[in-house]
């Protein structure tokens, strides 16, 4: 049976089996919650609360400035002790609101369940969205209710979810789609009613058969159809899984509403429909913690603003001093040098490798063999970024397209010469912006 999938790309390791067929737990509340102010792309939220204020779980405690931008909601019960800059995963220091744990679980008695899908308009779920603090929870964490708005002249016709979970060590996703497909399909249905789409889809590689049979019993019924995908890397890029799902091709530089399509991941669909059941905003998310520098690997609910210190001591800590700390997965996620740094909505795991995993020889010369040509599902020219990135060459590097390159890490993994090639892009793309914002 040949499987739905995109065209190039690479065949990954998965490194699943350590958490793969582990069951969700709920991380203990945690003592104390950092959380930053700068949850997702947009503007940050503004603090409604005040230093030595009492809140409650799931109570409203920064508001959304303007429209790309979401409210921030208190993870835990307690009290507010800063309101100050602290470690963001950007590596910046960012203001976050603080809270000391008063030990119980307090629920804002605000938080209720909104009226029934079928009574809810589409502006009415598009609203939600935004009041219930919806990111992208596949890692870009862009506000929701965002993408619900096309531009005009362009309509959604698909809702896509994406379960593809194609980044090597993670878990999350499958587990959520085997234990809570019911809450993904239900914040699906809403998805299509906000957007006024015609039909929902959901890809999900093949490697998770138990979560594509659970969200093929939720779905019965309803105009959604679950698509089982080829498992190859990245087939979770929007752009790939698009292709893949629709036969669809998103041109260079546009976004998916150009093609008619929304994508959003399912905890993403999962939280909203978490939400429409409980009224219980966006202070949660499930987090897979593995790797072979982790003694216990787990997936894990975990609280937002919890630290990472705190989730790697409930998971056993390191089994040796580690090589690398990485936030997501290990092709596009962020490698950390410290573990004070809080959980985000779109933290979806911790991986943890040691230091014999990382220790590489230095890289050589581009040998010109095109291996990062042949995979790139972009089709770029990932060489020659690498090349004039390499010299500060900026006009001939954005000249080849560079800002259509999604960094999703293939032409480093396949060089023979172990040229970071990822590295020098984001490094090249970082220097024209800043060349642009200086004139």
């Amino acid at each position: 049976m040949r499987f739905r999938t995109f065209k190039k790309g690479v065949y990954l390791p998965g490194n699943k089996e350590r958490t793969a067929s582990l069951p969700v737990e709920v991380l203990p509340l945690p003592r104390q919650v950092v959380l930053p102010l700068r949850q997702h792309i947009g503007a940050p939220a503004e603090p409604v609360v005040a230093v030595g204020d009492e809140v409650l779980t799931g109570q409203k405690i920064a508001e959304a400035k303007g429209k790309v931008s979401l409210p921030l909601h208190a993870s835990i019960s307690g009290k507010v002790v800063a309101i100050e800059p602290r470690p963001h995963v950007s590596g910046e220091l960012v203001p976050a609101i603080v809270i000391e744990s008063d030990g119980t679980e307090r629920m804002a008695p605000e938080l209720h369940a909104p009226p029934r899908l079928e009574e809810l308009s589409a502006e009415q779920l598009k609203e939600l969205m935004q009041e219930a603090g919806l990111a992208g929870m596949g890692g870009a964490a862009f506000p929701t209710h965002v993408k619900y708005d096309p531009p005009p002249g362009k309509k959604i016709e698909y809702i896509l979810l994406n379960g593809a979970e194609c980044e090597p060590y993670l878990t999350c996703d499958h587990r959520l789609m085997v234990e809570r497909a019911d809450d993904i399909i239900l914040g699906l249905m809403a998805m299509l009613k906000a957007g006024q789409a015609t039909k929902g889809l959901i890809g999900v590689e093949v490697n998770k058969p138990d979560a594509l049979a659970a969200l093929e019993k939720a779905a019965t019924g309803l105009p959604i159809e679950v698509l089982p995908l080829k498992v190859k890397y990245p087939q979770g890029e929007e752009k790939m899984l698009i292709y893949a799902a629709t036969g669809r091709v998103v041109p260079a530089g546009a976004l998916p509403i150009e093609v008619g399509v929304v994508v959003n991941n399912v905890a993403t669909a999962a939280a909203f429909g978490e939400y429409l059941r409980t009224g219980k905003p966006l202070i949660s998310r499930l987090v897979t913690v593995t790797g072979a520098g982790i003694k216990s690997p787990k997936n894990l609910e975990v609280r937002l603003g919890t630290l990472l210190e705190d989730v790697l001591n409930y998971c056993g800590g390191f089994t040796d001093a580690p090589g690398r700390i990485i936030l997501g997965g290990p092709m596009t996620g962020p490698a950390q040098y410290r573990l004070d740094l809080p959980v985000m909505k779109g933290t979806s795991g911790i991986v943890v490798q040691t230091r014999a995993e990382v220790e590489k020889p230095d890289y050589g010369p581009c040998i010109r063999c095109g291996k990062c040509v042949d995979v790139c599902p972009y089709n770029a020219l990932p060489n020659y970024f690498g090349l004039y990135a390499e010299h500060d060459r900026l006009a001939e590097v954005e000249k080849y397209g560079i800002f259509d390159c999604r960094e999703c890490g293939s032409c480093t993994y396949v060089c023979p010469s172990r040229r970071p090639l990822l590295q020098l892009i984001k490094d090249a793309k970082r220097k024209i912006m800043a060349s642009r914002k200086t004139g």
